[in-house]
């Protein structure tokens, strides 16, 4: 076959063959001797898919034409009882199959079961186990199906966090519909509840409630039903569709909840009202709640007893809120691709205002909104919320829990961090419980820039390595998980990491993979261009590991087996060592001849560079090419005058094991 184009790497390297022969000139270094452990069959063989391409998940990762998912809307009732600690919840949810399949029952996710002593997350030493703190997870008060206004009661069973309800008759596929109705209570678990709790400020209680409801598991074409236990680890997949809700609390509360608040005429004072459509037209940060205005009674509407607000959120996965009577309340309006607009808002007690703190959460939150919006797809929610609390740290679809201690670069990180999740996996829907790695990873990747981008680098760099983010090279960080025997690889099930590695294998290692594609493998253009489609085709929707490899290697022309297989699925190791490095017979005006070898499994393109003893230097790119057929590669730099050293990878972005051998003098 015709080769159209040939990488600048391979024709160097066929100069520098092609030359050598011509002259007469010997190889330097005999380069079968050179001890490696690299097998480039091993690196080079085909990817493995688990399938073919088809009609659902196509061969170029996207959708296939039939591709199907199932919908679920959901109408919610939660009243918070403040002093029994009691939700107590009713939903009406609407399920449509538009799977092929007849389903004879149902499976729901119940997570707050993760907090009773028995649960399966407690034998994992999961998030339940603190000061052996439980509560008795949901009670299910009944299960009923709505047929044509009526309701029946339908058999059920748990089993940990999951509900199986057994349907009288089965759901018909193709777009059957069926309307079941379930009302519960449960204990809000306090601070020891990580994710969902509540904890005590100086001017009062702030409860952060969240995973509140039962919630339909996934039926999807890769498992059927997913019903994989909420362990802890092992976030959440859910099924999209609307969900509006109301919340009554205490009328002296403030509730922060995801969505559109729809009845704020009801719930907030008229002056309230007047600051949040100023907020709506302001770039500013404009105070709807001030601190002085926590204690004063005219900062709520009068009222005796209970206030219900009400909220609406469209094609979402979850919803989630934050509730309190101690709650200063700020917002500013965050300016979207298009012309179209959002609100951010942050809500947080007295103990976390201060410019060097919560005070500058709302701007935060903006600006994290609108370069995501900007660089990858446009935030789809009316509203955007940062709540202060124990949580520290936790997203959901429109609101996110970060710490009420936060300061400085630390609450901006993480500000962006947990907004980014309505990238991944809000609008692009993976499964966070069996990949938590195309969750945490993905958005981890997005953070790395837009710390450069905020405020000219104010808070930057990020790159999230395994200590502080920020310091540290990060190709060089990587390695103490790389080299490690017990770490295990991206693709292990995130339940099944030991929380020593989760953050290193989680988020940082594909985060870092990702990196590497944009801006060693890839180029920024190409990459920018293939993410950016993968995003935009599996927005709402459920993709699998495989849809994003494929996406991936289709948008950006490329082959990339050898670096899923090495990167994702193995923790191969990469140590490039220059073996020899002198003048072309003696004399520098005939060139300088370089041979680097791949020591180890991993492969990369890569730079070489020589310094000359006038200062100047030279520099040369390689691809992944040169190691299709070679453990070793040789190129002669032309010089006419001395040289001082060469150096592989000079700028130390690879993670490359072993930097010892990277550096040689020019014999």
């Amino acid at each position: 076959m015709k080769a159209t184009s040939v990488s600048l790497g391979l024709i160097l390297l066929a100069v520098v063959s092609v030359n050598a022969q011509r002259r007469g000139r010997r190889p330097a270094v005999n380069t079968d001797s050179i001890q490696t452990n690299y097998i480039p069959s091993e690196s080079f063989a085909p990817m493995y898919y688990t399938e073919r391409g088809n009609e659902f998940h196509s061969a170029n990762g996207n959708p296939g034409a039939k591709y199907w998912q199932n919908r679920v809307d959901y109408q919610l009732k939660a009243t918070i009882d403040t002093n029994t600690k009691t939700l107590t919840g009713a939903e009406v949810v609407t399920y449509t199959n538009n799977s092929p399949d007849a389903l004879p029952f149902l499976w729901l996710q119940l997570d707050q079961n993760t907090y009773k002593r028995d649960a399966r997350s407690t034998f994992l030493g999961g998030f339940t186990t603190v000061n052996n703190q439980h509560t008795d997870g949901y009670q299910i008060e009944s299960v009923s199906v709505i047929n044509n206004g009526k309701a029946e009661k339908v058999n059920f069973i748990i089993s940990d966090t999951r509900m199986q309800i057994r349907l009288p008759k089965a759901l018909a596929g193709g777009g059957g519909k069926l309307i079941f109705a379930i009302n519960y209570h449960y204990t809000i678990p306090g601070a020891f509840g990580n994710r969902t709790d509540f904890t005590q400020t100086k001017n009062g209680k702030i409860y952060e409630i969240a995973q509140w409801f039962p919630r339909m598991c996934v039926y999807d074409d890769s498992h059927g039903w997913d019903t994989l236990p909420f362990l802890g680890s092992g976030e959440f997949y859910c099924e999209y569709g609307d969900i509006d809700y109301t919340v009554t609390v205490p009328s002296d509360m403030i509730v922060a909840g995801s969505g559109e608040l729809l009845n704020p005429t009801e719930v907030l004072t008229a002056k309230q009202v007047a600051r949040l459509n100023e907020a709506r037209n302001s770039d500013k940060t404009v105070m709807i709640r001030t601190a002085e205005e926590i204690k004063d009674p005219a900062s709520r509407p009068f009222h005796k007893g209970n206030l219900t607000w009400h909220f609406k959120m469209v094609n979402t996965r979850d919803v989630a809120f934050g509730a309190s009577n101690a709650y200063i309340w700020d917002a500013a309006r965050v300016n979207l691709p298009g012309g179209k607009k959002s609100l951010a808002m942050s809500v947080y007690p007295l103990e976390s205002a201060g410019n060097d703190a919560w005070g500058r959460a709302t701007e935060y939150l903006k600006k994290s909104i609108e370069y995501f919006s900007e660089k990858w797809f446009t935030y789809p929610y009316p509203v955007a919320i940062n709540e202060a609390g124990t949580a520290g740290g936790m997203e959901y679809p429109g609101i996110v829990f970060d710490g009420i201690r936060d300061k400085g670069s630390e609450l901006y990180w993480v500000t962006a961090h947990e907004i980014g999740h309505n990238w991944f996996p809000m609008i692009v829907g993976s499964n966070e419980r069996r990949y938590g790695w195309m969750d945490e990873g993905f958005n981890t990747f997005i953070d790395v820039y837009a710390s450069d981008e905020f405020n000219h680098g104010e808070f930057a760099p990020k790159r999230d390595g395994e200590y502080a983010p920020g310091k540290g090279n990060p190709a060089d960080e990587i390695v103490t998980t790389i080299v490690d025997p017990k770490a295990p690889v991206i693709m292990t099930n995130a339940d099944a990491i030991p929380e020593a590695f989760r953050h290193p294998i989680v988020y940082f290692k594909p985060a870092f993979g990702l990196v590497l594609l944009r801006e060693h493998i890839m180029g920024k253009d190409r990459f920018d261009y293939a993410f950016r489609n993968y995003i935009h085709q599996w927005a709402f929707k459920h993709p699998q590991p495989e849809d994003f490899f494929r996406s991936m290697e289709n948008g950006a022309g490329e082959d990339l087996a050898w670096f899923w297989r090495g990167w994702f699925f193995n923790n191969w190791k990469l140590d490039l060592a220059i073996v020899n490095a002198q003048y072309v017979n003696g004399d520098p005006k005939n060139g300088v001849q370089v041979t680097v070898a791949n020591k180890d499994q991993m492969v990369m393109p890569f730079t070489l560079e020589l310094k000359l003893k006038d200062g100047s230097k030279q520099r040369v790119v390689f691809p992944v090419e040169s190691w299709l057929l070679n453990k070793a590669v040789t190129y002669v730099f032309p010089t006419t005058t001395e040289a001082e050293s060469v150096t592989v990878d000079p700028d130390n972005s690879l993670p490359d094991v072993n930097r010892k051998n990277n550096t040689s003098r020019i014999k």
